[in-house]
């Protein structure tokens, strides 16, 4: 059977990441026989049950990039209205909402991904930030109900913006036209979730091992200077070392990595503000071990855009 270039890039990129989730979980299962001695450990329990999710999260993403451009669609929009659906049900809204609260998820989300999937580029990088922002406060004001007006139209318009604006970038990135790299576009989606994600994991151990200094306490107790620093650094070496597999040069790579590293730290620490600001540890518990769909993606969100930007103004011509 003929495999073609892309296909066995991806291939090895999977079969690296499996190689990862099969030396962590043989860690997770040595540590519950060793330190836990089979009983409940939160900690111990916790690891492994990250990642064993990470195992779903991976089968998922690569059935989505078996099925090519349909499925990878498919998947983000599954992922958009998920997210949608966890940010909506943690801001306050009230009955007038009901109007702007149903277009949001039955027309903005759909019409948004439709724009992706036919390559319009010129409209689906303004739809939700011009028209919708603009169409949404016209259907809660129609609704009547003056109370908080501008504080719950605001939040229907933010949880469009990074629910489905900014994720939809993930599979706008196949729409790309990249001289010398047609036909392989998937790698581009999977350079940004392996060093995006790969840098949450980084960071967290480095923080685990060496953090002492916490970078912001009141919105994230959890992130350190030290993690990160050492998770962002790590991450970036990631990424520089995955070249092979991108349009870029070593170097090149490196300089993406670390913008989207930075991107997604920021992205976690506005996600955290808005959690602590709605009194909540976790969007939700979709995913056992990582809380909900937003809790996983609060890097990817904010990192998804500057890269497809980035792609887009200096490697398509």
């Amino acid at each position: 059977m003929n495999i073609s270039p892309s296909t066995q890039t991806t291939l090895q990129l999977f079969g690296g990441v499996a190689g990862v989730l099969i030396l962590a979980s043989a860690i997770g299962a040595l540590l519950k026989w060793r330190v836990a001695q089979g009983q409940p450990n939160s900690v111990i329990d916790n690891l492994n049950a990250r990642v064993n999710a990470w195992w779903v999260m991976v089968a998922v993403i690569g059935i989505a990039f078996a099925f090519g451009k349909g499925g990878v669609i498919v998947l983000f929009y599954l992922i958009s209205f998920y997210a949608l659906r966890e940010f909506i049900s943690l801001a306050y809204t009230r009955r007038g909402d009901h109007h702007a609260i149903a277009a949001a998820f039955y027309i903005g989300l759909p019409v948004q991904y439709f724009l992706v999937w036919i390559e319009w580029y010129g409209l689906y990088s303004i739809f939700i930030p011009v028209y919708a922002f603009l169409v949404l406060p016209i259907l809660a004001a129609v609704g009547g109900d003056t109370q908080r007006f501008l504080e719950r139209t605001s939040k229907i318009q933010w949880g469009l913006m990074i629910c489905v604006f900014c994720i939809s970038h993930v599979p706008a990135l196949l729409t790309l036209q990249i001289p010398g790299f047609e036909g392989r576009n998937l790698l581009l989606i999977a350079f940004l979730v392996i060093v995006v994600q790969g840098s949450d994991v980084l960071q967290y151990v480095w923080g685990k091992l060496f953090g002492k200094r916490k970078v912001a306490p009141e919105l994230s107790p959890s992130k350190t200077w030290e993690g990160l620093v050492g998770g962002v650094a790590s991450a970036t070496a990631l990424g520089a070392a995955l070249y092979w597999a991108t349009p870029f040069t070593p170097w090149q790579a490196a300089l993406m990595a670390l913008t989207i590293c930075l991107m997604g730290f920021f992205g976690g620490l506005v996600m955290s503000a808005i959690k602590r600001d709605r009194g909540v540890k976790d969007w939700g518990s979709m995913i056992e071990g990582h809380g909900g769909m937003l809790d996983r993606l609060d890097s990817v969100i904010f990192a998804a855009p500057i890269y497809f930007h980035a792609l887009r103004y200096w490697w398509v011509p």
